[in-house]
């Protein structure tokens, strides 16, 4: 188990340290004309005590799996972490960085963006998304440690977080599971400074937070945030905690400003130049803008260092690890699947082409996850409370539980939005593929957190079952009808619908091997035929292709996803009865079908004959497929509460209805 790190500190050197993380920060803003000097200012004392005293890093091995991590919640303050960066000596912020803070090209960009700087380890700025990452970090290192053992896994997850961050509905999402699971090693620094950009907090608020805490089963205390050893205290007692901790540091908001200090004031905007240059006599900083003096600048680069020696030592813990838990971890690191998993995967979609079931795409699912979690240890699942409606929980997985971390499924609750931001933190951890599930039309309670997955690059998977108005009697408040454009419509997420059992093992197939993008199953309710006969190409890892060719030249070409490919191939029938040849197109995911080439998408959507879509939910954005000549049947309303087949009939989404829209064309 890794030795504590707390140091002694004397205060005119820790001043001083502090005060080199407030003068980069504020001139930087000053120089940008753009940034929040007000948390960087605030904060610092406690980020010097943090990072000189308390976190195991090592500047010089940025990614070293055991360091603690540390997640700037209150993104908007991300000069700190900038200037954290370059004083301690990570090589990829240097003080040219520093100064172009904002600019185009700089990885400084205005709020931390992972990927860009080694230090942020995930992306943050929408307030309330980084605690809730922290609580996936926090219990991703509970589990790995589970798993490989606390010789090899112990570390801590430090958050800094604002007034905002726990106003945000997603923060008692988060800090409730965080309490349930005794994440013990889950430490978060509060900016209670009081202050928000309207001003005073108490304009919008007046909880107890340290009662809020409290009553989810955290360990608080309340410090003052500017004195470092009642810092060092805190962070020492909350180490030793069996529960999550919150300590509330009690600061100025802009310390140091001589006249706008303490005033929102300080939070959005540069100081300017008189008030900036008031602070440097406040706190007697006599450098110049961008200079931090040799002895102070050494004092940092020796705290960014002192993590090396443990570093060290972990790698010699690590070259001992038996064969069989070393081979796991190699695997996990290099990012590696196991091998083995895609025979698994074929055997499945064999044996349902010989079965052919008639399978919701939800059960569906379910048989393919039963594989893949047999096959892919790291594959982690959970559901928001509807495990037995999502079907997610296999043979392979075991609950994690407060107790026990050592198994594959998280019971996250009636909480989407956390589910979400939590599965983008044990994915950023490391050694985790996570799935979670809750019925599509949910998606929209946590968008925001599957926008930061797309915007990061994680391959996370979102399983979102009950797709259209086909789940029927629950009627129009479940029903999805603009969810799939509007999902379709974010950068980097794949949102795949398939239509039979082999097309679902071919999107989880695809999902796997997409490693820098997360993806969103869109399933079915009702139960639906397997229509694929063969299996020997992934046909959905091409995002769409010819189900069934015209007989004879094609004239007409019929456009489905999901439950509306069966619809499509009845429709194809209709038409082949009245003479017009047609084929139809299975289209499960438009994202991966938008990247084939040109020449295979022409051949695909037939050049230029009649284009008809169908799919059971909004219209929008069919049309760049369909063409002029075109016509999309969907929804342009919301559904109703009635039995499947009388909800398609009475809106209009029938194989006779397709079949007409293509006859009205030719």
């Amino acid at each position: 188990m890794t030795a504590p790190l707390a140091t002694e500190s004397t205060s005119t050197g820790h001043s001083d340290m502090a005060n080199a993380i407030r003068f980069l920060a504020a001139d930087a803003v000053e120089k940008a004309k753009s940034g929040h000097p007000g948390m960087p200012m605030g904060m610092a004392d406690v980020a010097t005590v943090l990072f000189s005293r308390f976190l195991k890093f090592d500047a010089s091995a940025p990614r070293w799996a055991d360091r603690d991590r540390f997640i700037l919640s209150a993104g908007h303050g991300s000069m700190l972490l900038y200037a954290l960066a370059y004083l301690t000596g990570y090589e990829d912020v240097d003080i040219e960085q520093i100064k172009h803070f904002r600019q185009l090209g700089a990885r400084t960009a205005g709020h931390p963006e992972y990927g860009h700087v080694a230090i942020a380890e995930t992306t943050t700025g929408p307030l309330g998304q980084g605690i809730a990452n922290a609580v996936g970090f926090a219990l991703a290192e509970k589990m790995a440690a589970a798993r490989f053992g606390r010789e090899v896994v112990d570390h801590y997850t430090y958050v800094i977080a604002g007034d905002g961050c726990l106003m945000e509905g997603i923060s008692q999402e988060a800090i409730s599971l965080a309490g349930h699971h005794r994440l013990s090693k889950l430490i978060v620094l509060w900016d209670d400074n009081g202050i928000s950009i309207d001003g005073s907090v108490d304009l919008a608020q007046s909880d107890d937070q340290l009662a809020r805490f409290t009553a989810s089963h955290w360990n608080v205390a309340r410090i003052d945030g500017h004195d470092p050893e009642a810092i060092a205290r805190a962070i020492g007692a909350a180490q030793r905690s069996e529960r999550p901790s919150l300590i509330a540091c009690r600061t100025v908001i802009g310390y140091g400003a001589p006249t706008k200090g303490g005033t929102e004031k300080t939070h959005g905007a540069p100081l300017g130049a008189e008030e900036l240059a008031g602070a440097r006599v406040k706190l007697g900083w006599t450098a110049e803008p961008f200079v931090v003096p040799p002895a102070i600048l050494a004092a940092w680069r020796a705290a960014g260092a002192r993590g090396r020696t443990l570093r060290e030592a972990w790698e010699g813990r690590l070259a001992g690890l038996d064969g069989e838990r070393r081979a796991l971890w190699d695997r996990l690191a290099a990012g590696r699947l196991p091998e083995g998993w895609q025979a698994a995967a074929r055997a499945f979609k064999d044996k349902v082409i010989a079965d052919k079931p008639k399978w919701a795409t939800r059960k569906s699912s379910q048989e393919a996850l039963e594989v893949l979690t047999a096959a892919i240890p790291e594959l982690i699942g959970g559901s928001a409370d509807l495990t037995h409606s999502n079907l997610t929980l296999t043979k392979a997985l075991r609950p994690v539980t407060p107790t026990d971390a050592s198994g594959r499924y998280i019971h996250y609750g009636v909480r989407e939005h956390g589910m979400g931001a939590i599965m983008n933190g044990l994915v950023l951890h490391g050694g985790i593929i996570p799935y979670g599930a809750t019925f599509l039309v949910f998606s929209d309670y946590m968008r925001p957190a599957i926008r930061m997955a797309a915007l990061m690059r994680q391959r996370v998977i979102y399983v979102m079952t009950h797709d259209s108005i086909g789940l029927g009697e629950d009627g129009p408040t479940h029903q999805p009808i603009e969810h799939l454009p509007s999902l379709r419509a974010m950068p980097n997420l794949l949102v795949f619908r398939p239509c039979d059992p082999v097309e679902t093992m071919e999107c989880y197939e695809a999902a796997l091997e997409n490693v820098s993008s997360p993806s969103l199953l869109s399933l079915s309710r009702q139960g639906l035929p397997t229509l694929r006969t063969s299996a020997a190409e992934n046909l959905s890892a091409r995002g769409g292709y010819v189900l069934a060719e015209a007989e004879g030249k094609r004239q007409v070409t019929l456009i489905a996803t999901g439950s509306e490919v069966e619809m499509a191939l009845k429709a194809r029938d209709l038409l082949a009865a009245k003479g017009v040849a047609a084929a139809v197109v299975s289209m499960p995911c438009c994202e991966l079908f938008d990247r084939q080439d040109a020449a295979y998408r022409d051949a695909v959507l037939g050049g230029d004959g009649v284009r008809v879509a169908v799919e059971a939910a909004s219209t929008f954005g069919w049309d760049r497929y369909t063409g002029a000549r075109g016509a999309v049947v969907g929804l342009t309303g919301f559904g109703l509460s009635a039995p499947a087949e009388q909800v398609y009939e009475h809106f209009g989404i029938t194989a006779e209805a397709v079949a007409e829209a293509a006859m009205a064309r030719l």
